[in-house]
């Protein structure tokens, strides 16, 4: 089509979650309860390794910051989502809906490699543990979270430069609760092949990858503990499997979307949910919650809390 013979369009139609009034008025306080609980437990965690020393180390720095990226996850699109469940017609602008690519992108994108970051420290940390502190140095930690944030912009970009500069001319309805890219660029007014195997080829073989480097470190550090004994194996296998279960829920559903771009299923939505609303608050309580060194500084958090409360209601008295 000549782009000079269409009229752009400059907003998106969004079918949400459900067309019943009463499935979206249970949806509204569901998902408010469930986003104040990611926020407030995810802030909890940063707050937690930023005021206890002792956790300042590689492995905790790593999971405050998956805390900032699922707070990021799970803002980009739900409040609006909430916001959409009390409207019968929910729009979005063109820029608003570029914008929520670019966002999910950049933060799933950092979270799938600071998942594998994470995993690599583990994997030092038990399969060298003499050399640990020489390798997962500072200067290390900084730049694996560093990347990670820089891959996840990189990536995104990526998609969005195809993206934006598409021909959108309507239809305009997009049969999710935010600007998916794979419904998106289906609604573009020229043939989408191109970006369609350029989004398998950027988003699908990042997840795919990533998610392989994420099994295969694992396998490898249960076969570490098993050779050294087997109560060791026990103990890193039942972490581990926590761990499995959390990754898979966040790349199952990514993989499942974005490697087969061509198709759209109906289970696409509940997928979509599970990546960007439960795996945020599903990190907090499997990776730190968990954890007793996480547990015990938030004990003492609570109590220097408590205390400091206390002086505040009752002054020590001057002589």
């Amino acid at each position: 089509m000549d782009q000079g013979n269409y009229s752009r369009v400059t907003e998106f139609v969004l079918l949400g979650l459900s067309s019943s009034w009463e499935l979206q008025y249970f949806f509204f306080v569901f998902f408010n309860i469930l986003y104040i609980s990611i926020v407030l437990g995810n802030l909890l965690i940063v707050l937690t390794v930023i005021s206890e020393p002792a956790l300042h180390t590689p492995m905790y720095v790593m999971l405050s910051n998956l805390s900032v990226l699922d707070i990021f996850l799970a803002t980009y699109a739900t409040p609006k989502m909430i916001n959409d469940f009390l409207h019968e017609l929910k729009t979005i602008s063109f820029e608003g809906c570029m914008a929520q690519i670019f966002l999910l992108h950049v933060f799933a994108g950092g979270e799938m490699m600071l998942l594998v970051a994470m995993a690599y420290d583990r994997y030092v940390a038990i399969c060298k543990p003499l050399h640990y502190a020489t390798i997962m140095n500072s200067c290390k930690c900084t730049s694996l979270v560093v990347g990670s944030w820089v891959i996840g912009v990189i990536h995104s970009l990526s998609q969005l430069t195809f993206t934006v500069n598409l021909p959108f001319c309507g239809p305009n309805i997009v049969d999710s609760y935010y600007c998916d890219l794979t419904l998106v660029i289906k609604l573009a007014c020229t043939d989408t092949y191109v970006p369609e195997v350029l989004m398998l080829l950027d988003s699908g073989l990042m997840g795919v990858s990533s998610f392989l480097l994420l099994l295969i470190s694992y396998m490898v550090i249960l076969v570490t503990m098993w050779r050294r004994s087997i109560a060791g194996m026990i103990k890193a296998r039942s972490t581990l499997t926590a761990h499995i279960t959390v990754v898979s829920l966040f790349f199952g559903p990514c993989i499942f979307i974005y490697a087969w771009p061509f198709s759209n299923f109906p289970v696409d939505k509940v997928l979509s949910v599970f990546s960007t609303v439960f795996t945020p608050i599903l990190n907090p309580i499997i990776y730190t919650l968990r954890n007793k060194e996480v547990k015990s500084a938030m004990h003492k958090l609570k109590t220097r809390y408590i205390n400091s409360r206390m002086l505040l209601q009752h002054p020590i008295k001057g002589c």
